[in-house]
């Protein structure tokens, strides 16, 4: 069992995150405003002590803990650390998004720190944005000069505001959307105090208004985190930390992308290079902001390069690539540039379409966008005024690549280093909606106006027979994505599609169901019946319906009624042309055997 301490937008953040597994857990909060539901979570309300902590995971047989509270809650995070550290349970710190600290800002360890800096610079009008909860910190500097405190609009918030017997004529109340620049024009504070709260704590919103203003702005430094809690700042590493920490807690495990690990093996193999000593992990950064760490498994270190290597971990998911390295050498070049090099295993793009430049290494066009900003962040730190060279490669990359849609694709001699967004979510569909799109844009790349596409090998081979001259290119199997396969088609500027279909997919299709899984969707008997009624076929025939098995029976049940499959393909035209707004669309019904 998993237990959550939230109540903040992290805490929202870790709850959608869990109800994924669609197992149980309990989050905790200290109050009852927050609003959200917790589909497979029980909530608990209330403040909780070390003792009561302790006495919860004992009795509910807990786990592992998510901390997803707020950053200054030091006593809960220390009690938390004791707990984990008692009973043996790990914790993973849900942690907010930081902007790197801005030297113009004046960084205090805290309160007290804060107090006597304002004192010394005889501040007398300040104006604090830390929160309802710190006005008993503050209270040596607002008891003898002017101080406006800003808190939530709420009757706890202004209860607890008049224990502390701050004036209420001070306070000003938060609204979302609220000018913050008006706001300090109408009250001219001598120096704004706030928290270091993070993206999720508006903290660049309150900064911002005082640097236009020139206003002198106090920043409380987050207090340190406990070394032994597990630190992520997003959603994919916590339930990537969840997965591993608690097996079974989720069906099926999450991984990351090859470009993921290329990323890191490259930063990995960069720091080895500036110097000197090759880590043993890597955090980079995820297209959505988030990092994530991963170990790397072999390092080699020379003169003039340094080469390292991730173990590629995709989960559940059956990806050819799993269990392989992925490696990335290093090298400085005379040139201001960031190169990516050809290397072992990794195809060489040789058609148009892919939006890489014909003759380069198959890296798609995000995990080179990460691999360079990466790169250049470091380089930007150790004052480095060279260029880059990156050498990806794949051991045994070129035969795995034969089980791909490489070869189809164009791209020769090994694997694409791929990934939109660098996690790999097991069986997504994602990953084969991309690959459709690119399939797409090949067969436009090549001047191809008319393609055809259909669910699968066999009907493939069926519709080869009827277009011998269109390219291979041109044949793209749709899965059972056809409402997907058909905006893209359209999205690339494709004049005709042709759409091959076994009757079994017709018959969803014919229903309205634009994605035809049969986890999705069923043979619908009395949909078949309605048909059949309206191309007015006898009782009996339709009768017979009821003990049909599969969908193919249909052929021999109505091999003398071609009415009935003229309607059928008319209900898919029904289905099929409002994706569509220029691109002409035909459709065959394609026969078992002929």
């Amino acid at each position: 069992m998993v237990l959550i301490f939230g109540g903040t937008t992290e805490g929202r953040a870790a709850v959608r995150t869990l109800d994924e597994a669609g197992s149980s857990y309990y989050y905790s909060t200290r109050g009852k405003t927050q609003q959200l539901e917790c589909k497979h979570g029980t909530r608990i309300n209330g403040e909780m002590d070390r003792k009561s902590i302790q006495d919860f995971c004992i009795s509910h047989d807990i786990r592992l803990i998510v901390d997803a509270a707020h950053p200054f809650a030091e006593n809960l995070h220390a009690n938390i650390a004791l707990i984990s550290e008692e009973l043996e349970i790990p914790v993973i710190r849900f942690e907010r998004r930081y902007p790197e600290h801005d030297p113009s800002f004046i960084w205090c360890d805290s309160f007290d720190e804060a107090i006597r800096y304002l004192k010394r610079h005889s501040i007398r009008n300040l104006l604090a944005l830390t929160g309802v909860q710190t006005i008993h910190k503050l209270h040596p500097y607002w008891s003898q000069y002017p101080c406006w405190f800003r808190i939530l609009n709420r009757e706890d918030s202004l209860q607890l505001a008049k224990k502390e017997n701050f004036p209420r004529e001070k306070l000003l109340f938060w609204q979302e959307g609220e000018d913050e620049t008006a706001l300090l024009e109408k009250i001219r504070p001598e120096a704004i105090l706030t928290k270091e709260s993070g993206e999720s704590g508006f903290f660049r919103e309150k900064t911002e208004a005082a640097k236009a203003l020139h206003i002198p702005l106090l920043v409380i430094k987050r207090p340190p985190l406990p070394d032994s809690f597990y630190t992520v700042n997003g959603e994919h590493g916590l339930r990537y930390r969840v997965e591993r920490l608690l097996p079974g807690f989720y069906p099926l495990r999450s991984g990351f992308t090859t470009g993921t690990c290329a990323t890191a093996a490259t930063k990995a193999a960069l720091q080895g290079l500036l110097t000197g000593t090759v880590p043993t992990e890597a955090t980079i950064t995820l297209p959505n902001g988030e990092e994530v760490t991963l170990p790397v498994e072999q390092g080699f270190l020379n003169e003039d390069s340094c080469k390292c290597c991730v173990t590629k971990d995709a989960g559940d998911d059956p990806d050819v690539t799993h269990g392989r390295l992925i490696c990335s050498e290093i090298r400085f070049n005379s040139s201001p540039e960031i190169r990516f090099l050809p290397g072992e295993g990794v195809g060489t793009v040789t058609l148009p379409g892919l939006g890489i430049p014909v003759g380069d290494p198959a890296i798609n066009a995000t995990p080179r966008a990460m691999m360079i900003r990466e790169v250049e962040r470091m380089i930007h730190q150790h004052k480095v005024d060279q260029g880059v060279d990156i050498r990806i490669s794949v051991p045994e990359g070129s035969i795995l690549a034969q089980k791909t849609f490489n070869p189809k694709l164009g791209i020769t001699g090994g694997i694409s280093i791929i990934g939109t967004s660098g996690i790999v979510r097991p069986f997504s569909t994602e990953a084969f909606i991309n690959s459709i799109r690119k399939e797409i844009q090949v067969a436009k790349a090549l001047g191809c106006k008319h393609i055809v596409i259909n669910s699968g090998a066999k009907s493939e081979n069926r519709l080869r027979e009827r277009f011998p001259d269109l390219p291979p290119q041109a044949f793209i199997h749709y899965g059972n994505f056809i409402g997907e396969t058909l905006k893209m088609a359209e999205t690339e500027g494709i004049e005709k599609i042709t759409m091959g279909i076994m009757i079994g997919k017709a018959i969803k299709l014919a229903e309205g169901h634009l994605d035809t899984h049969s986890k999705k969707v069923v043979m619908n008997k009395e949909f078949i019946r309605q048909i059949a009624k309206e191309v007015k076929s006898p009782s009996a025939l339709i009768h017979s319906i009821a003990d049909i098995t599969l969908a193919r029976e249909l052929w021999t049940l109505f091999a003398d009624s071609p009415a009935f499959f003229e309607k059928l393909i008319e209900y898919c035209y029904k289905y099929c042309l409002p994706q569509l707004c220029s691109s002409e669309l035909e459709i065959i019904l394609i026969q078992e055997n002929n």
